[in-house]
């Protein structure tokens, strides 16, 4: 199984007596790092990949970059854990590559655990990909990191 990590796109902070998180927008520069990274997935995610996204309007925009059909999880939100990320993403079993686009802390944690066995606090900066892949060799599963991209060196 293929699963790619997508942090969304640099965003607006929160301005002073604003409270709903959620509500955060892409800047101007988060706008052209998502297409940047959007251009580089379209061209190497296969057609079949499952698109999870959280409800966030930021990670909203940055998967609408792809121009793909997508799936809005709310289990998927700022404060999602490893565990709710990869139940969504059916890890490992899934059939189809699945893309998350979501938020840090979790993604960082969730490469972590995937490729260290501990969730740790890596970080995955704002537009950045993270591949990896589940395989089997000899008996076991093994996770492999395939690439990390992030939208400055596209």
């Amino acid at each position: 199984m293929d699963l790619i990590l997508w942090r969304h796109a640099e965003a607006h902070d929160l301005r002073e007596g604003e409270t709903d998180d959620l509500a955060r927008t892409l800047t101007s520069k988060g706008e052209r790092n998502a297409a940047r990274m959007a251009h580089w997935l379209n061209q190497v995610l296969p057609a079949s990949t499952r698109v999870l996204v959280s409800p966030a309007v930021r990670t909203q925009q940055t998967a609408a970059a792809l121009e793909r059909k997508f799936k809005t999880v709310p289990a998927l939100a700022p404060d999602a854990t490893v565990d709710a990320l990869l139940d969504v993403a059916r890890w490992p079993e899934a059939r189809e590559p699945v893309l998350v686009v979501g938020h840090q802390p979790t993604l960082g944690l969730a490469a972590a655990y995937l490729l260290s066995g501990t969730a740790q606090p890596w970080s995955i900066r704002k537009g950045a990909a993270w591949w990896l892949r589940c395989r089997e060799r000899d008996g076991q599963q093994q996770v492999a990191l395939l690439a990390v991209r992030s939208p400055s060196l596209l």
